[in-house]
């Protein structure tokens, strides 16, 4: 080996970390800062071997664990309020032209990098690493051109003729993929929609000035496409080997503008960028108004411990939308769209998947937790209205429906998970609803009906209760019989069905299960479907390991066997359970149990709601149901355009990402324990 290429490996391979960061810093270099990177790359391994910063033995792009923290201060769309579209337009009234930037400026895309679009022409390629090589060739092309021509400013065919030469594809035919792409993904930002439409009634001027590979035709027929009408004029730097980023080419739209209306005297410009939108439409005569680039707003605040494409997807979407500076959003609203949307979505996706693969004849969706993944499915899924429904079910109506085969369970519940809190024997009775047999059950025990439920005497009571166990069971004879009138209409006809809860020892299933087919005889086996299971953290962290592995249950975000990282975070005893509930969370009372009428029919009675958490609890759900919305729109712009239909699919991984970051922050989840102080969680 050569002596340069041991030093390149010394210096770069050797760390995977400097690896990652030099390669970079090198493909963002163009001429003469190349130098820069090799003074980059020394300090790198300076930090790394004298000065012991282990940090960079870790790729930057993929750390261990997120970082990131949400904004805690009020609603993470008030850091982009500013003054009313029809304010700044007023103010741009004054001038005579008014310049606009295109991208991330008038439009937006649902990519958190706009290079990430490549992702998608690789998908529809089928070529792989194509995003990378298409940045390459990009590059190359720029290098070409300033050594020609002292600029940087390329043309996409410029771009392809390269990319040509260099993989083989079709230049044609690739680059009019990329222009039908970047065509169908953009979209107008609502915001400068609204400005537009307002300085268009003042009859002003308005003119496109953007640095850009598309030319100017390319751009007109995108802002078209995406809903502006015609502007007045449009220049772009590819078209004229010049750049906003230098300012010259701000000095050739004055000279044309001037020419065009020698009466134009004031003109003003509008973008993101605070190099080339701001600093140099200023020094070349523009009055500047800087519109601040919705990914970097949103930046600080998003998950990135995610898989690439899903990743940029998520943050575009959500950054556009909280960052527009159209509206401010309540901070339950954001809770929901935030850390709820990609959630909820992704589930309801791993749920119809399972439903379709298996040829399953009935969805339940089990409340409470069931009634916004209920509307999230129809949502996403309208034409399957009649395979799913929204159905009663509840942990307390189990328990005495299923205590003949679920005994333990019936005393850990009614006994022992309520031992030292305060609870008097008659509370515990009244819980079981068994409150006229609490007076001769305690004086055999030798207990007051008024002493509280401890360890040192709970299994003395249970003893007792094990004594009258023939005739507890018969007081719930009733309710067994109500719940078959309910669910024989639910499951009428159907020979197999699979019942979602949200988690977490998936009781919910098993007990529907045991009741539909042992108890009432319906012969429609139930797979339950959970978000998430017991985790290492539960007392319990093996209770439902025999039906996740024998397939009668299955989990969506993490179990034993998959997603481990998260099995092990995830930790009820720090709340975690409460906040994901709290995101499903329905206003309403949980199912006490079933009940004959006096007409013989099956009535349902709940329990007790706090109807002040109603209205935080409702937009909530109207962020979760927004973004669903908005999700179902992207995938199937995904699938037409890429004929590929899993790019939008959401792993159990990502969806739980961005509630990662929350969970991590106690003052942003702090904000909402109120919410979470409910009986019914």
């Amino acid at each position: 080996m050569r002596g340069t290429q041991k030093l390149y490996s010394a210096l770069v391979n050797r760390v995977p970390g400097i690896r990652e960061r030099y390669q970079i810093k090198r493909n963002h270099a163009r001429g003469l800062r190349r130098g820069g990177v090799w003074l980059y790359l020394f300090g790198l391994n300076i930090s790394y071997y004298v000065f012991r910063n282990r940090k960079l033995a870790h790729p930057a792009r993929y750390p261990d664990y997120e970082k990131k923290s949400l904004y805690t201060e009020g609603s993470e769309s008030s850091l982009s309020q500013r003054e009313t579209p029809s304010e700044l337009a007023e103010k741009l009234a004054e001038y005579d032209v008014i310049s606009f930037d295109v991208f991330d400026t008038l439009i937006l895309r649902p990519f958190s990098e706009p290079a990430d679009l490549f992702f998608l022409m690789g998908a529809k390629l089928a070529y792989p690493d194509f995003k990378q090589i298409r940045q390459e060739m990009e590059r190359r092309a720029r290098e070409k051109k300033y050594k020609k021509e002292r600029h940087y400013e390329v043309s996409l065919s410029e771009i392809y003729d390269i990319l040509e030469r260099e993989t083989g594809l079709d230049r044609t035919a690739a680059m009019e993929l990329e222009v039908t792409l970047e065509r169908e993904y953009c979209f107008a930002n609502p915001y400068m929609m609204e400005v537009v439409n307002s300085l268009r009634q003042t009859g002003k001027r308005l003119i496109i000035t953007s640095d850009m590979y598309l030319n100017a035709d390319q751009i007109r027929d995108l802002l078209t496409h995406c809903g502006f009408d015609a502007f007045d004029a449009v220049y772009v730097s590819c078209d004229h080997g010049r750049s906003k980023s230098r300012g010259d080419l701000f000095d050739l739209v004055r000279q044309a503008e001037r020419f065009a209306d020698p009466q134009a005297r004031r003109m003003a410009h509008v973008g993101d960028n605070t190099v080339s939108d701001v600093e140099q439409a200023g020094r070349h005569g523009f009055y500047s108004v800087h519109y601040e680039n919705v990914n970097k707003a949103g930046e600080p605040y998003r998950a990135e411990d995610m898989s690439v494409i899903t990743g940029s997807l998520y943050r575009g979407t959500v950054n556009a939308h909280i960052h527009s500076g159209l509206r401010c959003f309540s901070r339950e609203y954001e809770f929901g769209y935030i850390c709820g949307g990609l959630f909820v979505t992704g589930y309801c996706r791993f749920i119809h998947d399972f439903v379709h693969r298996h040829s399953i004849d009935k969805l339940l969706f089990l409340a409470r937790d069931g009634e916004i993944l209920s509307k999230a499915y129809h949502i996403l899924y309208p034409e399957e209205d009649g395979i799913w429904q929204y159905v009663y079910w509840s942990r307390l109506a189990a328990e005495k429906i299923t205590a003949a085969r679920f005994r333990y369970d019936y005393f850990r519940r009614f006994l022992y998970h309520k031992v030292n809190q305060g609870y008097s024997v008659t509370d515990i009775f009244a819980s079981m609803e068994l409150g006229d047999m609490a007076e001769l059950c305690c004086r055999q025990a030798g207990l007051s009906p008024d002493a509280e439920l401890t360890d040192r005497n709970a299994d003395s009571l249970k003893k007792i209760l094990l004594d009258q166990w023939e005739e507890i069971l018969s007081r719930y004879a009733e309710q067994r019989a109500a719940g078959r009138l309910y669910y024989a209409s639910v499951l009428e006809g159907c020979r197999s069905a699979a019942a979602v809860d949200i988690g977490w020892a998936g009781s919910g299933a098993i007990t529907l299960d045991y009741a539909v087919n042992e108890i009432w005889q319906m012969n429609c086996p139930i797979t339950g479907i959970v978000a998430g299971t017991n985790t290492c953290h539960n007392a319990e962290p093996d209770s439902s390991e025999t039906f996740l592995q024998g397939g009668r249950q299955i989990s969506y975000m993490y179990s034993q066997r998959e997603n481990r990282d998260l099995w092990k975070f995830h930790d009820p005893g720090k709340g975690h359970n409460l906040y994901w509930e709290l995101l499903l969370d329905a206003p309403a009372g949980s199912l006490k149990g079933f009940y004959l009428d006096a007409g013989g029919q099956c009535e349902c009675r709940f329990k007790e709601y706090d109807e002040s958490r109603t209205d935080k609890i409702r937009e909530i759900h109207r962020g979760i149901l927004g973004f669903a919305a908005q999700w179902k729109a992207l995938s199937e712009k995904l699938a037409a355009y890429t004929e590929t239909e899993h790019l939008s699919d959401i792993s159990g991984r990502d969806a739980y990402a961005p509630m990662l970051i929350a969970l991590g922050n106690k003052g942003y989840c702090g904000s909402f324990a109120e919410l979470t102080d409910d009986p019914n969680l």
